[in-house]
């Protein structure tokens, strides 16, 4: 069988399950919960479906032109056939690579919401307020998207920069759009403290980490070690004489979180719980994505806390994202949250490129 018949087959199939599920959807005696599961694959079918019979009227346009346009007796018909031949031809491709990427395996992940952890780097003082930089970068481009935002956890130095930040995000494909932000952030500039005006470089980490359900990850209580402590720090000052605070370390893996932001202590597990699942989901994820690609990486990275993915230069007004060489000369609508969406789109059409290779 040819890798076209191949893939003609597989439409089928596709078209095929359709139908069966719009006939089925039909049936009265369906339960709810049924109902639910056959309409949400029913709704994710759709435009694939749709996708396919564009491209076969494309492709059924093109054969009969084809005789046409070769010899259509009347030049003028001929002339007219060869015009909308041309035409079709020109419109093809698009239509087809439509259709692949939407057979490209889906990141099970893409719809969840978010954990996102930001870390001070090396650089001191100066990488800590180039961390609260970022975090508000996040915060304004979620607000722009419609999203929630929630601040789980803030570590301050009390100069107004960050040691560690911890925020939720959800909404509609945030972990589509955030995953490749996951890496070291770069930054160079003057520090207002540095009289000689000598450019300093700094760096910050940033995780983002899909939220996981308890289905997903299963917590033996057995397995954690949980301490309680006095808040402490702006985020605590309300309930520094309780022991409201909580830390929670998962004794298998030696993952650490600290949750002291609520003035409940039940409220702070519930929290630090949260943000341990997420951890450990994306350890899951991580391991199971280097089992699938261990001889390969996409271009756009492999989400690796460690490594550089962009720089944001303040002298020359410029950020730019290693992995794509994608240079932006507006790095304060970058840091506003305005221009993130260049760099993000620019990601996932790198990301898309290269797994569409892979198929083809």
């Amino acid at each position: 069988m040819t890798a076209h018949s191949s893939l003609d087959a597989k439409l089928d199939k596709l078209v095929r399950r359709h139908a069966e599920l719009s006939d089925a959807l039909g049936d009265p005696a369906l339960a709810g919960s049924e109902v639910a599961a056959l309409s949400k694959e029913y709704s994710d079918l759709t435009p694939v479906v749709e996708s396919i019979a564009a491209l076969r009227r494309a492709q059924a346009e093109l054969a009969e032109l084809a005789p046409l346009a070769e010899d259509g007796g009347d030049p003028e018909m001929r002339a007219l056939a060869q015009a909308e031949l041309q035409a079709v031809k020109a419109r093809l491709p698009a239509l087809e690579q439509s259709v692949m990427l939407m057979l490209l395996p889906k990141d099970e992940a893409d719809e969840r919401n978010v954990i996102l952890e930001l870390r001070a780097g090396t650089g001191g003082e100066e990488a800590a307020l180039f961390a609260a930089a970022l975090f508000r970068m996040y915060q304004r481009y979620a607000t722009q998207r419609g999203w929630r935002f929630e601040v789980m956890d803030v570590s301050e130095t009390g100069l107004g920069g960050f040691k560690e930040a911890i925020a939720s995000i959800s909404g509609r494909d945030v972990f589509h759009r955030l995953k490749f932000e996951s890496g070291v952030h770069r930054v160079q500039r003057v520090p207002e403290t540095e009289a000689s005006g000598r450019i300093h470089t700094s760096a910050s980490t940033v995780a983002v980490l899909p939220e996981a359900e308890e289905v997903d990850i299963h917590i033996d209580e057995k397995d954690l070690r949980i301490d309680v402590f006095r808040s402490s720090g702006p985020g605590g000052q309300s309930v520094n004489t309780t022991d409201s605070a909580v830390r929670i370390t998962h004794l298998p893996t030696g993952l650490v979180v600290s949750q002291q932001d609520e003035k409940s202590q039940h409220k702070n597990k519930a929290k630090a719980l949260k943000v341990l699942r997420a951890r450990l989901y994306e350890r899951e994820r991580q391991a199971r994505a280097a089992e699938r690609a261990a001889s390969r990486r996409s271009q756009v990275g492999s989400g690796d806390r460690s490594e550089r993915i962009r720089t944001y230069n303040f002298p020359q007004g410029r950020a730019t994202d290693h992995r794509i060489n994608l240079t932006l000369y507006k790095i304060d609508k970058v840091l506003n949250g305005e221009a993130l969406d260049e760099f993000i789109d620019a990601l996932l059409a790198e990301d898309q490129a290269a797994r569409l290779a892979e198929v083809e």
